[in-house]
């Protein structure tokens, strides 16, 4: 008669009886699927990834340019873009942000969005600063994402000292 009162409790409450497994395995699938993005490797410093990212954000910065040069020489015959060299510049930013914060968030750093978006910010402050009339030299091939994976690292600092501020 006692096994009737409690099959009546877990059916009246509609809890299983091994309500702590089945939410133990709900969990182990959520963290299962949430993992399905990452990588399993062994972990590389921080300062690394940043270095790195920072260069191919560079890499990027270079491809979109080249790209765009190549479809005014197409369209204009001329390299010069004109009006549409301000919409271009804002799309490979926006671009190069894109592609850094996902390899970011895909690498597990801490605050991918906002490294990524000081990092290619502060290297365009610079390029337009000091390198404009400077861009089309083989140099700044080497320059460039040099320059990036310097102001990403920067970014990662100040974006650790803003966490640390916050707090």
């Amino acid at each position: 008669m006692g096994d009737d009162v409690s099959e009546a409790d877990e059916v009246g409450h509609g809890m299983p009886a091994d309500l702590e497994e089945a939410l133990e395995e709900a969990d182990a699938e959520a963290a299962e699927e949430t993992d399905e993005g990452r990588y399993d490797a062994p972990p590389l410093p921080p300062l690394l990834i940043l270095a790195v990212v920072g260069l191919l954000a560079g890499f990027v910065t270079i491809a979109c340019i080249w790209l765009s040069e190549q479809g005014c020489d197409r369209v204009r015959d001329t390299p010069n873009c004109g009006a549409m060299g301000f919409p271009l510049l804002i799309l490979t930013v926006v671009v190069t942000i894109v592609l850094a914060a996902l390899a970011l968030t895909k690498l597990a750093m801490p605050h991918p969005r906002l490294v990524a978006f000081l990092g290619v910010m502060f290297m365009l402050l610079i390029v337009l600063a000091f390198l404009t009339d400077h861009l089309s030299s083989t140099w700044s091939l080497l320059v460039l994402p040099v320059l990036s994976a310097v102001t990403f690292l920067v970014a990662h600092l100040i974006a650790g000292r803003l966490e640390r501020a916050d707090a």
